[in-house]
């Protein structure tokens, strides 16, 4: 069983249903319609503007006030997301950087522990061992030489 059933099986056992081919290509359909549409009314719109009488004005004063409008939401969004960027400069430079040296500190200590036991505790029981294996082995050099 390959890596993909699996995780598609897990899937299904949580309630996600994988999407299915037929409605991925509708909603490109759809959208291609819908793309056509647009620019035939676009074009019909044009032509229609181009007419002696049209309104074309008015509509462009609509237009101008919409486009004002337009500006003035995407300034509100800007706004606030300006505002939200300060709030999370503040959480991180409250919040997280106190738990980042908490955890440097708590690392040293560490390192510390490790170094003094490596210092007072292994090194020694190396030395002996090696000794031991030194030991050994002139031992069996001179059971050699005996023979």
């Amino acid at each position: 069983m390959s890596n993909d059933d699996r995780i598609e099986r897990a899937a299904r056992a949580e309630g996600f249903e994988p999407p299915k081919q037929g409605s991925t290509r509708r909603f490109g359909i759809f959208i291609g319609i819908l793309a056509i549409l647009l620019l035939a009314g676009a074009v019909a719109a044009i032509i229609w503007l181009m007419q002696p009488g049209a309104p074309t004005e008015t509509l462009r004063d609509v237009f101008i006030i919409l486009v004002a409008f337009e500006f003035m939401i995407i300034g509100i969004a800007l706004v606030i997301l300006i505002i939200q960027l300060a709030r999370l400069v503040n959480l991180l430079n409250n919040e997280v950087r106190p738990i980042l040296d908490s955890a440097s500190e708590a690392a040293n200590t560490m390192r510390g522990t490790a170094r003094f036991l490596s210092d007072k505790l292994v090194s020694p029981i190396v030395k002996v061992n090696a000794g031991a294996a030194a030991a050994r082995r002139a031992l069996e050099l001179l059971r050699f030489w005996k023979r």
